[in-house]
């Protein structure tokens, strides 16, 4: 009964909506690193359902910061634009590569989609700094 009372405790402690915030936008940030590892120009190691991923990803946690209305969800919001950009960027270049372009998925086009998600990356990144001072600078009122 004691165990139910604590996990009751911590229940209300925890804010459901912040859990699942972070969750999103840490999860987005290490789908990205995934596709990024890796050498740059070879594209049998860089998986497309990966970018597919971390692109779904980084949308669902660019519609969650919507709400925010302060300086630092500003900033939340800008760097997950940033990165959405980057990385559906990214996307297109290997569609134009492997569909379109005479020379399919070469080194050259391969090193445009990574470099394109390595930007992805570090506005990711950045977003997740955020959440840490943000985190670590919140007083319970």
């Amino acid at each position: 009964m004691a165990d139910l009372t604590w996990c009751g405790a911590y229940a209300a402690w925890v804010n459901l909506e912040k859990v699942v915030f972070g969750f999103f936008v840490l999860l987005a940030a290490t789908l990205n690193f995934g596709f990024f590892l890796g050498d740059i120009d070879n594209p049998h190691v860089h998986n497309v359902y990966e970018l597919f991923a971390a692109i779904v990803v980084n949308c669902i946690a660019t519609v969650l910061k919507f709400g925010d209305r302060t300086q630092v969800g500003a900033v939340h919001l800008a760097t997950s634009l940033v990165a959405l950009l980057q990385l559906i960027g990214a996307a297109s270049v290997w569609v134009w590569a492997s569909q379109v372009s005479a020379h399919g998925l070469d080194g050259e086009a391969t090193s445009s989609v990574v470099s394109l998600s390595g930007g992805a990356l570090l506005a990711n990144v950045v977003s997740v700094v955020l959440l840490v001072v943000e985190t670590v600078s919140f007083r319970r009122r």
